[in-house]
């Protein structure tokens, strides 16, 4: 049988170029198919170009990726007031208890149990609030909100948990953790990196 043979279909070759056959990439560029490539989106904490194409607008920078990030002074002052509407009701009532005791020296009484009940409780209502919506009520008092930085949505009860006991590496090098956020880029403290968090501002409703 000779080449050529129409009656030996292996041997012709379609020409280059042929509708139906795929013509052959030069060596070393990749073979293109007709399908865009998809373009993966930075993840939310990430610091795209000023005007970026396809970027969500985040709270504070319309139509940019970066959120705007909490300063420092608003999450020392967002501490601060949860700390007061949780453990100042629990002190107020057990001065009560230490003035109205016929004890002597005095004891605290059933006003301080109320108090410590209160502030338990206060403190688990705080966490089930951060975990939701991001702001525990001092942080809505000050505007900010504690996000996930893969994606910008609130942590969720356990996350939010979690942060709240990593907040130990903050403390345990003379608390130098909580002060990170002044100098750090994302403005994240130790909890934050290891819990991949940021803290955003929020408009205040």
């Amino acid at each position: 049988m000779s080449f050529g043979d129409p009656n030996n279909p292996y041997s012709q070759q379609p020409p280059q170029g042929q509708p139906g056959y795929p013509q052959q990439a030069p060596q070393g560029v990749p073979p293109q198919y007709g399908y865009p490539q998809q373009q993966t989106p930075p993840p939310y904490g990430a610091y795209p170009p000023a005007g970026a194409p396809g970027m969500p607008g985040m709270p504070g920078m319309p139509g940019m990726g970066m959120p705007q990030l909490a300063r420092w002074g608003q999450r020392v002052g967002a501490s601060l007031l949860d700390g007061l509407i949780i453990a100042g009701p629990m002190y107020a009532l057990g001065f009560i208890d230490l003035a109205t005791s016929s004890e002597n020296p005095p004891q605290p009484g059933i006003f301080f149990t109320i108090g410590v009940l209160y502030a338990i409780a206060m403190s688990v209502y705080d966490l089930y609030l951060e975990g939701k919506t991001g702001q525990t009520l001092g942080k809505k008092v000050l505007g900010i909100s504690v996000r996930r930085e893969a994606d910008g949505q609130p942590l969720g009860f356990g996350m939010a948990f979690v942060r709240r006991l990593a907040h130990f590496l903050d403390g345990i090098a003379c608390y130098i953790g909580f002060l990170w956020p002044l100098w750090d880029e994302k403005k994240q403290t130790f909890a934050d990196k290891v819990c991949n968090t940021l803290v955003i501002t929020v408009p205040k409703s």
